[in-house]
């Protein structure tokens, strides 16, 4: 299960919170111009994420390119239906689809129309690597949009929040925040009756009844208040920690969430500047913000360019 946002403060930046109770071994992996896709034979925009790269392919669990454009699949399991390869249309398999979209495309729009005219198949990568159950938030710093592939063909929504969890669709998700409409960062004041004096005992209550467990759709709820309420300055260290300081409003904890023998945990954390090409991360076992940036590589490469995560936890001892 996970958790992907939008931010806007002086930069754009994109990013989300991949929960599972395992991990492929993946690192941050840069697709420079000349990279060889299949389907691209050109040069095209080069790219940087998280991936797990196997058989020298990049197969990018979120994603942004060197136009500022970002995407991400989260879990979609049981909504999610691809098609078979069609004669007449440009067929672009599931793994595929994020590269595709991230070397050819350099805004949303450019994205949505490039998704209408593409067929997007259910052919998997290999045996071991099936076909992933996902929907896909995309942005910019001007448009955001939530895409499902599912029974009734490719759904794409204008997403007027940028927050994405899994199921239910995008679009009952964004319908029930209407359950939530009283909740407010502001001390709430007594509604409840002029008959009696009630008054907050705490900070904080004007958010009694914002959920707190780990589903997708308490998740969705909390992750679009904390972000939508959420206050920085302007500058990059402000907007990158408040960044993580929205996403882990919906963290998970080992031991928390059961997956039969094992434990669903935020296996890692991401924040993509957009405008300036730099990957920030954390990882369950290290809180310290790390960096990758884009522009500090060699672009015209056609070979992938890869940095294993940081996994080791350093402690800065005072005295």
């Amino acid at each position: 299960m996970c958790t992907a946002i939008t931010y806007k403060t002086e930069d754009f930046y994109f990013g989300r919170t991949l929960d599972y109770d395992f991990n492929y071994p993946s690192e941050i992996t840069i697709t420079p111009r000349n990279f060889p896709f299949n389907f691209q034979s050109d040069k095209h925009y080069a790219i940087i994420g998280m991936a797990y790269v196997a058989g020298n392919y990049p197969l990018y669990f979120d994603a942004a390119n060197e136009k500022g454009l970002c995407i991400a699949g989260l879990n979609f399991v049981g909504n999610a239906k691809y098609s078979k390869p069609q004669t007449e249309k440009i067929n672009v398999t599931q793994y595929e689809l994020i590269p595709y979209i991230l070397s050819r495309c350099k805004n949303t729009n450019e994205a949505v129309l490039e998704l209408e005219r593409i067929n997007v198949t259910d052919t998997p990568f290999s045996e071991k690597l099936p076909t992933a159950e996902l929907h896909y938030l995309i942005a910019d710093k001007e448009r955001t949009v939530t895409v499902e592939f599912v029974s009734g063909g490719v759904k794409i929504y204008e997403n007027p929040i940028g927050v994405l969890t899994n199921n239910p669709p995008f679009d009952v998700q964004l319908h029930l925040l209407n359950n939530y409409i009283k909740i407010s960062p502001k001390s709430p004041c007594n509604e409840f009756s002029d008959k009696i004096e009630l008054i907050p005992y705490s900070r904080g209550m004007g958010a009694l009844g914002l959920p707190g467990d780990l589903s997708s759709s308490s998740r969705f709820v909390r992750a679009a208040f904390t972000k939508l309420n959420s206050k920085s300055l302007k500058d990059e260290k402000e907007s990158v920690g408040q960044f993580f300081h929205i996403l882990s409003s919906v963290e998970q904890t080992r031991g928390c969430c059961e997956v039969g023998d094992k434990y669903e945990i935020t296996v890692y954390t991401s924040c993509i500047n957009a405008d300036k090409g730099i990957y920030y991360y954390t990882t369950y076992e290290n809180r310290q913000i790390n960096a990758v940036n884009l522009n500090k590589t060699d672009l015209e490469s056609d070979k992938l360019i890869c940095y294993p995560l940081n996994n080791h936890q350093n402690f800065y001892m005072q005295n």
